[in-house]
C-alpha cells in the first residue's frame, strides 16, 4: 500500500470530534476555563537556561504524578484537574477518565504546564514505559504522531493523587491514550481501556508497531489450512469502546481457540503476548498476565484475523484480535495501526 497519500480515516476524525466536543461541553465548564489559566504558562517563572541541569532521581510513576499535582498552582488545578467521576452521569456513562481519545483532552501541555512541569510529565511517561525502547514506541520515535510533540498532547488529572484517594493521570494525544492511576481502577489493567497507533500502514517497517504485525504474521503462517479457515473472519470487529466491550458469559468468541493449538503454535502466541506488552513497565505487564491467568489463562483466548470487505486491497487481513474472558486486544493493521485494549478481572 502506498504511503505517499495516507487514506482518510473516519475513525480518527470521529474520535477527534469527540474529544473536541468534550473540550467545548464539559471540560471548560467544570474547569472554569479562566483567562488566567489560559495565560498561566507564560506568566509562571521557569528555570533559567544558564542553570546547570540537575540529575533527576528515578521514581515510580505514581510518585511523579503526586509531585506534579502538588506543584500545580490553584489556577492550573482549575484548568487541568477534574473530579474522579467526571462525565459519568451518576454512573450511567463511561467516565471521562475511562474513555479513549485521539487528541489532547483539555488544554495542551505546552499551553498550560511550565517547562519544569513539562519535564515532569515526560518523566511520568518514561516511568510507565518499559525502558528507552518502550518510550520510543509509545511516543512514535518522539513525534507523538500527529500531535507533533509532547507539548501538543494533553495530561489531565482526575481525583486527588496527594494520598489516600482515587486518582487517574490521563495522557492523551494523536493515536494515544495511556494512564497511571496507582490501581485506583480496581481490577483494570493499565487503569482502563488503552489506545495506541501510528500513521504509517501496519505492513510497513516505518510503523513503530510493525514488529507486532510481523510477530502475528508468524502465527498466521504457522497455521494449517483448516486452522486458517477457523481463524479468518469476514468483516470488521469495529473500533473505539464498542470494539473492546467484553462479551456476555457463554457468548462465543470469533476465531481460533488458542487452547487447541499445538505447543509450537502456542509458543508463537506467547511471543505475541511478550511483544505487545514490551513497551510497558513491568508492573503493568505483570498485572495483565495475572488477570489473564485469573480469567482462565491464555488457553481461553481466541485469535481472529479479520478480512474487511470494505477495504479495496489485496492484503490477507486488516485486523487481528486476541479476545477472551476479560481480555480484548484489537489491532487494526490497515489503513494504519489503531489498537484498542481492554483487560479486566471484572467480567
Amino acid at each position: 500500500m502506498s504511503e505517499k497519500n495516507p487514506p482518510n480515516c473516519p475513525e480518527c476524525e470521529a474520535m477527534s470530534a469527540e474529544h473536541e466536543a468534550l473540550d467545548r461541553r464539559n471540560f471548560f465548564r467544570v474547569a472554569g476555563g479562566s483567562a488566567a489559566a489560559l495565560s498561566l504558562a507564560a506568566s509562571v517563572k521557569v528555570a533559567r537556561a544558564d542553570q546547570a541541569p540537575v540529575a533527576k532521581p528515578a521514581k515510580p510513576a505514581e510518585d511523579l504524578v503526586k509531585e506534579l499535582y502538588q506543584g500545580l498552582s490553584e489556577e492550573q488545578k482549575k484548568a487541568i484537574v477534574l473530579p474522579w467521576d467526571h462525565g459519568s452521569n451518576g454512573g450511567k456513562d463511561t467516565p471521562t477518565r475511562g474513555r479513549m481519545y485521539n487528541g489532547p483532552v483539555g488544554r495542551k501541555i505546552g499551553d498550560i504546564y511550565t517547562k519544569p512541569q513539562q519535564e515532569l510529565v515526560e518523566r511520568i511517561l518514561r516511568a510507565i514505559s518499559s525502558d528507552e525502547d518502550g518510550y520510543r514506541k509509545m511516543t512514535r520515535n518522539g513525534t507523538f504522531d500527529g500531535s507533533g510533540s509532547l507539548q501538543g498532547c494533553g495530561a489531565t488529572i482526575f481525583g486527588d493523587p496527594s494520598g489516600g484517594q482515587k486518582y487517574c493521570w490521563l495522557f492523551t494525544g494523536h493515536h494515544l491514550t495511556v494512564r497511571c492511576d496507582g490501581n485506583s481502577e480496581e481490577g483494570a489493567a493499565f487503569g482502563g481501556p488503552m489506545y495506541y497507533g501510528h500513521s504509517p500502514n501496519g505492513y510497513s517497517d516505518r510503523n513503530c508497531f510493525f514488529y507486532q504485525t510481523k510477530t502475528v504474521l508468524s502465527v498466521f503462517d504457522a497455521l494449517s489450512e483448516k486452522q486458517r479457515t477457523q481463524a479468518v473472519v469476514t468483516g470488521s470487529p469495529g473500533e473505539q469502546l464498542p470494539s473492546v466491550r467484553f462479551r456476555k458469559p457463554g457468548e462465543a468468541h470469533p476465531g481460533l481457540h488458542i487452547g487447541e493449538l499445538s505447543a509450537d503454535q502456542r509458543g508463537l502466541v506467547q511471543k505475541v503476548m511478550r511483544d505487545i506488552l514490551s513497551p510497558y513497565r513491568k508492573e503493568d505487564a505483570d498485572e495483565v498476565m495475572d488477570i489473564l491467568r485469573a480469567n482462565g489463562g491464555l488457553e481461553k483466548v481466541h485469535l481472529a484475523f479479520y478480512q474487511d470487505a470494505k477495504m479495496n486491497d489485496q492484503q490477507r487481513w486488516h485486523f487481528w484480535r486476541l479476545e477472551g474472558p476479560g481480555f480484548v486486544w484489537n489491532y487494526r493493521v490497515l489503513p494504519h495501526v489503531h489498537t484498542f485494549v481492554n483487560i479486566s478481572s471484572k467480567i
